[in-house]
């Protein structure tokens, strides 16, 4: 199949929903399928990032400008959508997969009508929890209820949704979407999660082989609830003296977190790592913890978890949302409520057994098993060649494509 990705996120941007699209473009590509993913170019060197794929899919990066209050994304500007939607019209396409809902599903949903072919969006993202924290000096009533208004009208402009969990489906029932849809987690490439090395890790950042560490990897934003780990080891300190918490990741609420450390007298037991190479040394990161702690209430997949669960971390999580259908029936991970002591407790009886950690260590990797991409993709080929069934051509592209 010829099929056309776009999003308005991609790396070098770090996040779940780039890890996403990569991992379907790069399986999708490895079953014979042809892929091109337009995304924004992020400025000098992002289209050499190490996570374009190597080769394996087309990338088209289009001109883009910084968004004031999320200085980390990018908005395509509306003369790169003009200019490229002839070459794109002029393709032939067996589906359009639209990953975000801005100016990339725009562009998707207006040549699909052009050149008659269907649209699949994916859901990433609840943006309804994400809103009031990059839009703080908004009333959150009212963005919460715009961004319910604004999933009705995309969801309603495409023909098939994606959407990675029943938990999210049962969101989008509550907003009235009627747009047939389709459960399918990304899920990951258990291939690239067969290696790391925690010694090493801890060895070149001076971390002693028998120090109690505990690891989350995340991006650095409110809605992520990094600021509850950070209580959590506050309260972990009393018994594990030496305990360390490693923070991968970069993102807005960095500076906070990193403030709320020293307010919280944790200099000596967190280190901020930022952004690390999923090829290398996060998989070391990963494998250096003893325990992977994890908080976020807003996922739609949590795919970290079950990176963790591959590389055989134990794991101590809430479950919310996403989080809670990838913790379902696990034996690898000690699910916890979101509340400090609890929690607290829960890794420190992970961190006082040896034997408890061997045990979830062990039973991680036939967790994330559930979740390899290689049957979800077939899955996602088989809707693919369901809605590629011809279709009238709609009237021709108009200015309104790139507004």
């Amino acid at each position: 199949m010829n099929i056309l990705m776009l999003s308005d996120v991609y790396f070098p941007r770090v996040n779940g929903v780039s890890t996403s699209i990569r991992t379907f473009a790069q399986s999708l590509a490895r079953m014979g399928h042809a892929v091109t993913l337009v995304v924004p170019d992020y400025g000098p060197g992002s289209g050499q990032e190490q996570h374009d794929g190597h080769g394996e899919f087309e990338i088209m990066r289009l001109p883009s400008r910084v968004i004031f209050f999320d200085p980390e994304d990018r908005l395509i500007r509306a003369s790169a959508l003009r200019e490229v939607a002839e070459t794109l019209a002029a393709r032939d396409w067996d589906v359009i997969h639209i990953h975000t809902p801005f100016r990339a599903h725009s562009l998707g949903v207006r040549l699909a009508r052009r050149i008659g072919r269907p649209t699949v969006e994916t859901y990433h993202t609840y943006f309804e929890e994400y809103v009031g924290h990059y839009l703080p000096w908004l009333p959150a009533p009212l963005l919460r209820a715009s961004a319910r208004r604004a999933s009705r009208s995309l969801c309603h402009g495409v023909d098939h949704l994606i959407v990675p969990t029943a938990q999210m489906v049962e969101v989008l029932d509550r907003y009235g979407i009627t747009t047939p849809s389709t459960v399918l987690p990304t899920g990951i490439d258990l291939s690239e999660f067969a290696r790391g090395d925690g010694a090493r890790f801890r060895a070149e950042h001076g971390i002693a082989p028998q120090r109690p560490t505990l690891v989350t990897v995340s991006r650095l934003a409110v809605e992520k609830n990094i600021a509850f780990l950070l209580r959590v080891a506050k309260r972990l300190v009393g018994e594990f003296p030496e305990l360390l918490f490693l923070i991968a990741g970069e993102g807005p609420d960095a500076e906070r977190l990193k403030r709320l450390s020293v307010e919280l007298k944790l200099q000596d037991h967190v280190r901020f790592f930022g952004n690390l190479d999923r090829r290398t040394t996060l998989l070391d990161a990963y494998r250096a913890g003893d325990v992977f702690v994890f908080a976020s209430p807003t996922e739609t997949q949590g795919l970290v978890l079950i990176e963790a669960m591959a590389l055989g971390v134990p794991i101590v999580s809430t479950a919310v949302m996403g989080t809670a259908t990838v913790l379902r029936d696990v034996r690898g991970a000690v699910v916890s409520a979101e509340d400090e002591a609890a929690f607290a407790g829960h890794v420190a009886d992970v961190l006082r057994s040896p034997e408890t950690r061997a045990a979830l260590s062990a039973a991680g990797p036939q967790d994330a098993r559930a979740w390899s991409t290689d049957g979800l993709m077939e899955q996602v080929v088989a809707l693919y060649e369901q809605l590629a069934r011809p279709r009238a051509v709609a009237t021709p592209m108009t200015a309104e494509a790139s507004s």
